[in-house]
């Protein structure tokens, strides 16, 4: 899809989606307790679509309405039958291989795009040291053999996503576990929104007294049902946030105050750099700002990487952004993804494995920009060439399906000239 966007008068109101890491989280824990749980504000976008097609693999059954989404588990595992699709969802993978290995059933695990050449390495030595099966190639992923409770220890310099699989799985084996984290303890936040959706629906996990970085997990649990409501996406609301801050008159709704997730860091980041905004409940509305460079540390909200390397293009001076190493290893490699594509704003961009520095500079028209098959690219870049005012033409615009189905509708809605294009 090719999506040409052009700027206008941009302003008015719009909700975010819902967030897509507590909705992965909350539609696996619904499957996998046992009866009815229904979830509001659910959008099932592609990486949703793919966690609630696992649960139904797994035996849960999951009818879809406009405003809620009813998953009612079986407290248990079915036979699985045909292998489990999860899409380009990192999440969906990484969370359920270790709840699959409890089957006991050899599974196998299929997706597209550069999913299985993300790293897995955590499971792999897990899997290898209790002596079960793991066998990844570049199209999928087969293991079999069921976890067994005890001590593990994961760094946590890796994706948290890791940390969440087993957390979801060892509080189901008959044993207690513990499970440390070696330091740096990166993505703290996102292991704190699992340990939040764990209690929501009965689990108890909490961090061991005696042992830094180590939760305690106690075995012989089960889910339990329940109705819940995801809260809006900070991650999301980032892209909105920083077009507010460029161009004013823009609304952000549906944003919870104190949330746990990282990604809300977005509000303190455009503080410091200078943005003014005033919160009323959930909703933030921005002024256009005059904004200036500052030094970022990216170790707890990674998917804002895109866009804050965007923000640094329209800052006064030098945006420094730390410890974005994991950025290369996601949909795309979003260093050299944005690199590639701001400079052709004029961007003045360097990088090392795990910084990025931006120097604020006079932009220019765009070439045609390409998606990388990235929905965080997408994004992005459409924020760019609203901010600095220009027709921008993106190839491979059908990525931000992805996560965000309607966001060029958003665009729209609050003034820009969207047109879409089969390429």
């Amino acid at each position: 899809m090719l999506a040409t966007i052009h700027p206008g008068p941009i302003g008015g109101a719009v909700t975010v989606p819902p967030s897509k890491s507590i909705a992965h989280r909350t539609v696996l824990a619904a499957g996998l307790a046992k009866g009815l749980s229904r979830v509001y504000n659910l959008d099932p976008s592609q990486d949703i679509a793919a966690t609630l097609a696992a649960v139904r693999a797994f035996g849960a059954k999951v009818k879809l309405t406009e405003t809620y989404a009813d998953i009612e588990g079986r407290g248990g595992f079915a036979t699985i039958l045909r292998p489990v699709d999860c899409g380009e969802s990192g999440s969906t993978l990484r969370f359920l291989v270790p709840v699959l290995s409890l089957t006991g059933q050899q599974v196998e695990f299929t997706g597209r795009g550069r999913l299985f050449q993300r790293p897995m390495d955590v499971y792999r030595d897990i899997f290898a040291a209790q002596g079960l099966l793991f066998s990844q190639s570049d199209k999928g992923l087969v293991i079999r053999g069921r976890l067994a409770p005890g001590e593990y220890r994961v760094r946590g310099d890796v994706s948290s996503q890791f940390i969440t699989g087993l957390l979801y799985a060892l509080p189901l084996l008959h044993k207690e576990s513990r499970l440390e984290i070696v330091p740096p303890f990166e993505s703290r936040s996102y292991v704190q929104l699992t340990l939040d959706v764990l209690h929501d629906f009965g689990v108890a996990v909490d961090w061991d007294e005696e042992r830094e970085n180590t939760l305690y997990i106690p075995g012989g649990q089960r889910y339990h049902n329940r109705s819940c409501t995801v809260e809006g996406d900070y991650s999301q609301a980032a892209f909105l946030a920083v077009l507010g801050a460029l161009v004013g008159g823009v609304t952000v709704k549906g944003l919870k105050e104190n949330s746990a997730q990282g990604d809300a860091a977005i509000l303190d980041i455009l503080q410091a750099c200078g943005a003014r905004f005033k919160r009323a409940g959930d909703a933030v509305t921005f002024e256009k700002s005059e904004l200036h460079g500052v030094d970022i540390d990216l170790s707890d909200c990674p998917d804002l990487g895109p866009i804050l390397m965007v923000l640094g293009l329209f800052c006064e001076g030098e945006t420094v952004i730390r410890n974005a190493g994991r950025l290369r290893i996601k949909e795309s490699d979003r260093i050299a993804a944005m690199e590639e594509e701001l400079r052709k704003f004029g961007g003045k961009l360097q990088s090392d494995e795990n910084t990025v520095t931006i120097q604020g500079s006079a932009l220019a028209l765009p070439g045609l920009l390409h998606s990388h098959n990235d929905h965080r690219v997408v994004m992005a870049l459409s924020v760019a060439a609203l901010g600095a005012g220009y027709t921008a033409r993106i190839s491979g615009a059908q990525a931000v399906a992805k996560s965000w189905p309607g966001f060029f509708a958003v665009l729209q809605q609050l003034g820009a000239g969207i047109e879409v294009e089969k390429e």
